[in-house]
């Protein structure tokens, strides 16, 4: 039996200030306005924490610092891929926000973002980011995946 698969390897970081969250407008996809945690993909050679450390600098103009990981979201392409996106967070960092060519980033007051333009299923993803009941979002890619919880694994 074949052990080895195919896997894309990408990062997503929630990001929080005091009672703020970072989102990013995200550009180029179908869903005009939808807001997302800032992240993205795993380089060559590169480690898992160096890569969310510097998504973030490209994506926010901010150094992250000591971003913990929290959990995954991984669904299984049509061509038999796995997408594995790696979620960390953190309240460390320094510089200057500021948006990049990905889309625009701000700070989101907490008791806002459920009533925000989220996107890719966020919500769910807040619940891995925010407790210890789940560590995992899996879902196949032609599965109609909805905001509930029977994709949530602890």
């Amino acid at each position: 039996m074949e052990r080895k698969s195919q896997i894309e390897l990408t990062n997503m970081c929630l990001i929080c200030d005091g009672t703020r969250i970072l989102v990013e407008e995200k550009r180029g996809i179908s869903y005009p306005g939808g807001l997302i945690f800032p992240g993205g993909h795993v380089e060559k050679n590169e480690s898992l924490r160096d890569s969310v450390i510097r998504e973030i600098k490209e994506e926010t103009g901010l150094t992250i610092r000591n971003p913990k990981l929290c959990g995954v979201k991984d669904w299984i392409e049509k061509d038999g891929t796995r997408y594995l996106v790696l979620l960390y967070k953190t309240n460390e960092f320094e510089g200057e926000l500021k948006s990049s060519e990905e889309g625009r980033v701000f700070w989101l007051e907490r008791k806002d973002v459920l009533q925000a333009n989220l996107i890719w299923n966020m919500r769910e993803l807040l619940e891995i980011f925010d407790t210890d009941d789940y560590s995992e979002f899996f879902f196949r890619d032609d599965e109609d995946v909805r905001p509930d919880r029977r994709n949530l694994l602890g």
